[in-house]
């Protein structure tokens, strides 16, 4: 398979396209400096997965922005911390505050050249919208957890995925799934029969970061290390 084959991207955004594990550290911190004892980047993002994981399982049509305020209190209970809830409830809002990977931007406006461009994104619309600002583009699809009422990898979402882009006239051939989560994105990608592009982030780091471990990686169509390097293999044509 060749990137010139397919004519839409669907994509996961908080990992892939804004750095969430930037936002989140720094959302965190309120709590991680009253600890006496330092916690690692990726100890502070595993207790964050768990919680996050957790909280999506079990409220499923809660609003993202509400559910990250859970989270929040959870992680600081965990570490034996008080908070109040408007404390949460900023942690919760602070998503449009997450900054984009250097090259997201870019690469959005070269690849929207050439293809529809689609989210499925774990997140609230109002969130998103913020978000939507610093990527630069005109989507031509927005599916987010608000509007299927529940989390990837729930099967109901690329259920709702698979619905929609037959609504746009797309058959499921001709629609790359872009992502950097295997647990959130690329095993249910694959079980569904989507080709995929997996933008690996993570890639000089060890663990999965903010994601759950998926127990095992799934095949991949395609593997970057950037969206950056996705755009630069469509404009050669050697991929």
């Amino acid at each position: 398979m060749s990137l010139r084959d397919y004519s839409a991207l669907s994509f996961d955004v908080y990992g892939t396209l804004i750095d969430w594990e930037s936002g989140m550290l720094a959302g965190l911190r309120p709590l991680t400096d009253r600890l006496e004892t330092e916690m690692s980047d990726d100890a502070v993002l595993e207790m964050h997965a768990r919680h996050e994981s957790g909280a999506q399982a079990w409220t499923p049509a809660r609003r993202y922005r509400d559910l990250l305020a859970t989270v929040y209190r959870r992680c600081a209970e965990e570490l034996a911390l008080v908070v109040d809830w408007e404390e949460c409830a900023r942690y919760g809002a602070s998503v449009p505050d997450w900054p984009a990977f250097p090259d997201s931007a870019d690469a959005l406006a070269y690849l929207k050249q050439h293809y529809r461009m689609i989210v499925l994104s774990n997140v609230d619309n109002r969130s998103f919208a913020g978000s939507a600002e610093r990527l630069g583009i005109d989507w031509d699809g927005v599916f987010t957890a608000e509007d299927v009422g529940s989390y990837k990898p729930a099967q109901r979402n690329f259920d709702y995925l698979l619905e929609r882009i037959a609504a746009m006239g797309l058959a499921k051939g001709e629609l790359l799934h872009t992502a950097e989560s295997m647990f959130h994105d690329h095993v249910r990608a694959r079980a569904n029969g989507l080709d995929n592009a997996w933008i690996h982030r993570r890639h000089a780091k060890e663990g999965f970061g903010a994601t759950m471990d998926p127990g095992q990686l799934a095949e991949t169509t395609f593997r970057f290390d950037s969206m950056a390097e996705l755009a630069s293999a469509h404009e050669r044509g050697d991929v």
